[in-house]
């Protein structure tokens, strides 16, 4: 498969689209996405520019698709931005213009149900960007995280390597967003836990490809933006879960799935993000988390065990839905040196 285009990078002053492909949450929750808008503004100097569906709760995928489409042709729009994830991506893909979205392509920032427009990008042959939504990353309570800020500001405006480094701190619990007093103060943050590596010490580097567990699932059943599982041969496997907390069984029965599908053994290198263990409708104990990422860790060793034995896998990486995140490049190249115990990615 030839090499994707890497789309041209906005400049301060530049003005980028800010949609919701997914929920219209800026509608019902304003507080974290005016932040983020706030802080495009006058953190990293774009100007961004809502669509009809951008705050629209219960927009329908048609609407969707047709602001993805009014951002990718207007010559002045430099980047795309995703507001928030969702869980009904899946319905506006069939309804995207391809052959337009290739002529015009641009920096797609999104993860979780976006895990969708980015696949759809990934077999456009352009890259795409994993994470940095507005309400979540430049929505943080408090100020966005510097590593969060440092890694978004690297991939919206430089191009070349970037080393991606374990955080120091990190959170994966939430407050109401409803409530003003939550974007008063910083939230709570705990001591790192570091890169866990297993497998061979070898240095893989390849095309990225992956994303949302739970997305990838609904993606493989509908048979919708999978390509042939040799497509695949020698890229970087990118996965993480979500705030739903997937348990450690539905985990791994999706990974098998890939393995059955021959799509597993493609990969000869995995980044597993660091898991969000706890939820507004969850609250786990801290015991009960480490048990939860513990078990969800095992799940994925199990899978590569039977499917991809000789696969590098490093697990805890920051990029998933816990705080900070590093922005990595969907469709670009990332190179995880087993050896020297680094991950460097190409923005």
């Amino acid at each position: 498969m030839p090499m994707p285009v890497v789309p041209p990078k906005p400049r301060p002053g530049d003005r980028v689209a800010v949609l919701s492909p997914s929920s219209g949450l800026p509608g019902l929750l304003p507080l974290p996405y005016e932040l983020g808008l706030t802080r495009l503004e006058k953190e990293f100097g774009l100007v961004p520019v809502e669509y009809p569906s951008t705050r629209t709760m219960g927009a329908t995928a048609r609407q969707r698709a047709d602001d993805i489409h009014a951002a990718f042709a207007d010559p002045s729009v430099k980047a795309v931005i995703a507001s928030i994830g969702g869980d009904d991506q899946i319905t506006v893909l069939p309804l995207l213009d391809r052959e337009l979205i290739r002529a015009n392509p641009k920096p797609f920032f999104g993860y979780s149900d976006n895990t969708n427009l980015l696949a759809y990008l990934w077999n456009t042959g352009i890259v795409g960007y994993h994470g940095a939504s507005v309400m979540c990353e430049l929505g943080r309570p408090g100020a966005m995280d510097p590593l969060t800020a440092e890694s978004l500001r690297a991939a919206l405006f430089t191009s070349g390597p970037y080393e991606l480094r374990p955080a120091g701190r990190f959170r994966d619990t939430d407050r109401d967003w409803a409530d003003p007093a939550t974007f008063e103060t910083e939230p709570e943050t705990r001591p790192g836990t570091g890169w866990r590596w297993h497998g061979p010490e070898r240095v893989v580097e390849g095309r990225s490809w992956g994303g949302n567990v739970e997305i990838l699932a609904w993606l493989l059943m509908a048979d919708r933006e999978i390509a042939p599982a040799a497509a695949y041969d020698g890229c970087v496997l990118l996965l993480e879960t979500s705030e739903e907390l997937p348990a450690a069984d539905e985990v791994f029965g999706i990974l098998r799935a890939m393995g059955e599908r021959d799509l597993l053994r493609r990969f000869p290198a995995l980044l597993m993000a660091r898991p969000k263990t706890w939820s507004l409708e969850r609250r786990n104990s801290p015991e009960q988390a480490a048990r939860y990422a513990r078990e969800q860790r095992e799940a994925v060793l199990r899978a590569l065990a039977v499917y991809a034995p000789d696969t590098v896998a490093v697990f805890d990486v920051d990029f998933g839905h816990t705080d900070p995140q590093l922005v990595v490049p969907y469709g670009g190249v990332v190179r995880v040196d087993g050896l020297a115990r680094r991950v460097t990615v190409t923005y």
